[in-house]
């Protein structure tokens, strides 16, 4: 298992992150709302791991976002710009300039 992980939301943003990622990691899907449950198995295994989140700039993202940020407090948050709103329709280069910082990335 890799020692980084990247939460996302959904299948098309793991898709979307993937193809400018040029290192291997975890992509964690959330897959929208968290039961405690849920939760508990999501952060358990990855706890001590270098964990990144980033979630969709709007009500359902800022919610999850701060769920994760209690439960994962040394987690590094990562942002898409409002005017995307989602990471799934964030352009490839804002990604790749995005990333660039925490992982080994490609131009797409």
């Amino acid at each position: 298992m890799e020692d980084k992980v990247l939460i996302v939301e959904g299948a098309n943003d793991r898709k979307r992150v993937e193809k400018v990622l040029a290192e291997k990691i975890d992509i964690v899907c959330t897959h929208g709302t968290l039961s405690e449950e849920k939760l508990e198995s999501l952060i358990l295994p990855i706890e001590d791991k270098d964990v990144y989140i980033l979630v969709d700039e709007d009500e359902a993202g800022e919610s999850l976002r701060k769920r994760l940020n209690h439960e994962l407090p040394n987690a590094t948050h990562l942002y898409t710009r409002k005017e995307y709103g989602q990471v799934e329709t964030t352009p490839y280069y804002f990604l790749v300039d995005m990333f660039r910082d925490y992982f080994q990335v490609r131009e797409v």
